[in-house]
């Protein structure tokens, strides 16, 4: 079944950020368009599609997104919605493998901002009912890890102060990022000082530009079969591997609080799928809810050793490459700026990921474009979560 490889062939997107004033369909077709338009496909096309989304039937008094998806695309075709855009984007993996469809759209949209007075109170309830009804927040988790790691590694005195230091340089340099990424929510670059301020304000370990924002906004890509791609005439990228595991949804219930047992488990999966090793993979799109997430999975996802990774973050940054030093290797992480600066829209951000490795695989990404001994990367890597570490989605790109 060779010629049945799933390969994403376009992708598409909108800027994230405040939508208010747009329908959900305008920000969804936009993505379509963006991608049909990189490959030529119209909608006719295609077979099937699947559609990620948190929050839309909520906050925009859905009923059923199937039915929204097929007046806004004028087909009958099958449509399922899943939660990510990683469940999304391995369903119709499956089909193209199976052979049931050759051409697939997979998009992710959401409209967060249109319901300000509540969103909170939703995220709170989708990482941890237990924690929203104790009073939490939806940092509160972000916090708890932060101090279950410092406790279970013995840090303090003047390494606890890198420690925080480090955190920071993970948001200054998202920051860095986004600024060079025309879709992104944020665009303008950040200091230590503007990290560490509000940190300080509030007295808190972590502090508002720790954390992602909340966010609008729709991604797109299409998924055919090798034969399809040829046709098409177009450079594909492959997905070489895949990998998801599941934590209990209660963060405090769960064996291990300094780092997420999923994540880990995800990485296993999808380098076993893939054939790879860690190192093979030096670009990567990491789920950055907070600076607190992206230091930890440097360590579940194998590149730094458990309790370690704030030594590398903070040793990278004296001669500021852009990137993260590790053993002497240098490691790309979320060129598009990240959940952080390029933005959340839950159902969407996983797509954003996706839009970027693509980009940065066909030597696309423009300012952000990354070298690796002269040329565009062979591999990147995605690190999607659903919840607060509740389930994790690994996927290993590639070109041929």
């Amino acid at each position: 079944m060779e010629n049945n490889r799933p390969v994403i062939v376009a992708v598409g997107r909108t800027k994230f950020g405040e939508h208010y004033g747009k329908k959900p369909e305008k920000l969804i077709e936009e993505a379509w368009l963006a991608a049909s338009n990189e490959c030529n496909l119209e909608r006719k096309e295609l077979d099937t599609c699947y559609m990620s989304d948190y929050f839309l039937p909520v906050t925009n008094k859905l009923g059923l997104e199937e039915g929204f998806l097929s007046e806004l695309t004028e087909l009958h075709v099958p449509m399922e919605v899943t939660r990510s855009f990683s469940a999304a984007l391995k369903t119709a993996c499956h089909a193209i493998e199976a052979g049931v469809y050759s051409t697939a759209l997979v998009g992710g949209i959401e409209k967060m901002t249109d319901r300000w007075d509540k969103i909170r109170d939703d995220l709170m309830l989708l990482e941890d009912p237990w924690s929203y009804y104790a009073g939490g927040t939806p940092e509160a988790n972000h916090e708890l890890l932060l101090r279950e790691y410092i406790k279970k590694h013995g840090i303090a005195g003047e390494d606890l102060e890198r420690l925080y230091c480090a955190l920071a340089q993970v948001a200054v340099k998202n920051h860095a990022n986004g600024a060079k990424n025309p879709y992104a929510q944020f665009q303008r670059k950040i200091s230590l000082d503007t990290v560490l301020g509000p940190r300080k304000a509030a007295n808190r370990s972590l502090g508002l530009f720790d954390y992602a924002p909340i966010s609008d906004g729709a991604t797109a890509l299409i998924l055919t079969n090798e034969s399809v791609a040829k046709k098409l005439g177009v450079t594909p990228v492959y997905i070489y591997g895949y990998g998801s595991a599941t934590d209990y949804l209660n963060y405090t219930a769960r064996s291990e609080l300094n780092h997420f047992v999923a994540g880990q488990l995800a990485m296993q999966g999808a380098l076993n799928d893939s054939g790879l090793n860690v190192w093979d993979i030096r670009l990567w799109e990491i789920y950055d809810q907070s600076t607190m997430m992206e230091m930890v999975s440097l360590e579940d996802l194998g590149y730094c050793t458990a309790g370690s990774a704030w030594k590398s973050i903070d040793e990278s940054y004296p001669h500021d490459k852009g990137c993260y030093v590790v053993d002497g290797k240098e490691l790309y992480v979320n060129m598009n700026g990240g959940l952080k600066a390029d933005g959340n829209p839950l159902g969407a951000a996983g797509g954003a990921q996706i839009y970027e490795l693509f980009c940065q695989l066909t030597g696309k990404a423009e300012q952000r474009q990354v070298s690796l001994n002269g040329a565009a990367p062979k591999y990147g890597g995605m690190l999607e979560f659903e919840g607060f570490g509740t389930k994790a989605y690994v996927n290993i790109l590639g070109r041929d």
